[in-house]
C-alpha cells in the first residue's frame, strides 16, 4: 500500500477542532526545567503548573472497547470474533454494578459536558477492532457533545486478529480506511495542539515502537521550550512494571511476547525494541519542559515518578473509568511554599 503523505510529514501546530494554535499558544520559551505540583485522588488529578495563567479542564479516556458493528462487519467477523465477544458487558470500576462500554462512554462524555471541559482526550482502544458502526458512534456521539477532543489510536482499534502483515502496515491501512476522520484533518501518527498556552503532543505507540519521524517530532517541540504534555497509548517504561509498560521496556522482545497467539498477531521481534524507540524514551524524561505523561493500554490506574516526571495511567473505560484532569495556575502562596 502506498502511504498517504499524512503518516510521514511531522506536524509543528496543527489545529483540531476548536483548538487554535494562534490563539492559545503562550509566547515564552522555558529553558529550565518547569516546576509543578501534581496530586493525584482516585479520578481527580490536579497539576499546579507556575507557567500556565489560565486553567485547563482535560476528560481524559482509554480502553472503551467498543465492540458495536453491523453487516458491514460480516466480512470481517473472522478476524473480530473474539473481541466482539470480550467487553459485552463489564462491571463498574468503583461500584461494581453491571455497565456496558457504550454507557460508561456515553456517562464520561455527560460529565465531560457537565463539568465544562475544555478537550477530551481519546487515547486507544477506544474500539475493540476498526468497526465502521463503532466509529460512526463514536464520532456523532464527539460531535453532540460540542467539545474538542484529540485522539490517537490503541493497538485495537486497528487491529483485526489473525489479519496477515506487518503490524505497521496494517495501522496505516485501518486509518486510512476507517479511523481517517477522528483526526479531523491532523496527522495520525503524530499531532500537536496547543490549548490555553499547554502543548498536547498526541505520539502513537500502538505497535509498541517509535518511528523516526516520531523521535524528531518530539525533539522539535522538546525545542520549542512550551511546556508540554504527552498523550500515548501504550505507557513508557517504568522499572518493576510489567511488560505492558512496554514502549522502551528492555525485557520487551520475542522471549517475553506471552499473547501473540492469542491475540493472533506477529510475535514481538527477538531484538526486542529499536534504537530510536530507546532513545524515545530517554528523550521523554530527560525533556525539562514536559510535564507529565497520560496513558492507558493496561486498564489499571497507576502513576509513576520517572526522573521526577509523573505518568499517569488511566483505568479502562469500558468498565466506566476516566481520568477527570485539572491544569491549574500556581497560587502565589504556593510558590513561596514549595519554591
Amino acid at each position: 500500500m502506498k502511504r498517504r503523505s499524512f503518516f510521514t510529514k511531522t506536524t509543528t501546530a496543527l489545529t483540531g477542532l476548536g483548538l487554535a494554535t494562534s490563539a492559545c499558544a503562550t509566547n515564552k520559551k522555558i529553558n529550565q526545567p518547569i516546576k509543578v505540583c501534581a496530586t493525584l485522588d482516585q479520578q481527580k488529578v490536579f497539576f499546579h503548573v507556575e507557567v500556565i495563567k489560565a486553567s485547563i479542564k482535560v476528560v481524559h479516556i482509554a480502553d472503551t472497547h467498543l465492540f458495536m458493528d453491523d453487516e458491514r462487519g460480516i466480512p470481517y467477523q473472522t478476524y473480530s470474533n473474539r473481541m466482539a465477544k470480550a467487553y459485552n458487558q463489564t462491571n463498574h470500576f468503583q461500584t461494581g454494578t453491571k455497565t456496558n462500554p457504550a454507557e460508561a462512554f456515553e456517562h464520561t462524555l455527560a460529565f465531560a459536558k457537565e463539568t465544562n471541559a475544555d478537550v477530551i482526550t481519546l487515547i486507544g482502544d477506544i474500539f475493540s477492532f476498526p468497526s465502521e458502526a463503532g466509529i460512526e458512534w463514536v464520532l456523532s456521539k464527539l460531535k453532540e457533545t460540542g467539545i474538542p477532543y484529540i485522539y490517537i489510536a490503541g493497538n485495537h482499534d486497528w487491529h483485526y486478529e489473525g489479519m496477515e502483515g506487518p503490524l505497521e502496515s496494517l495501522r496505516d491501512t485501518w486509518i486510512e480506511k476507517r479511523l481517517l476522520p477522528l483526526y479531523q484533518g491532523n496527522n495520525p501518527l503524530m499531532a500537536a495542539y496547543d490549548i490555553k498556552g499547554i502543548r498536547f503532543l498526541a505520539i502513537d505507540n500502538s505497535t509498541y515502537q517509535i518511528n523516526a519521524a516520531q523521535l524528531a517530532f518530539f525533539e522539535e517541540h522538546v525545542a520549542s521550550g512550551l511546556p508540554l504534555v504527552l498523550l500515548v497509548h501504550i505507557p513508557m517504561y517504568a522499572p518493576g512494571k510489567k511488560i505492558s509498560f512496554g514502549c522502551g521496556n528492555p525485557n520487551w522482545r520475542a522471549d517475553t511476547d506471552r499473547n501473540f497467539e492469542l491475540e493472533r498477531r506477529p510475535k514481538w521481534p527477538e531484538s526486542g525494541h529499536t534504537k530510536t524507540t530507546l532513545n524515545f524514551h530517554k528523550k521523554v524524561f530527560n525533556a525539562p519542559n514536559l510535564l507529565g505523561i497520560f496513558a492507558g493500554h493496561i486498564h489499571q490506574s497507576s502513576i509513576e515518578m520517572i526522573k521526577g516526571k509523573p505518568q499517569i495511567v488511566a483505568d479502562d473505560n469500558a468498565s466506566g473509568g476516566y481520568l477527570d484532569i485539572s491544569f491549574l495556575p500556581m497560587d502565589e502562596q504556593d510558590k513561596k511554599l514549595f519554591f
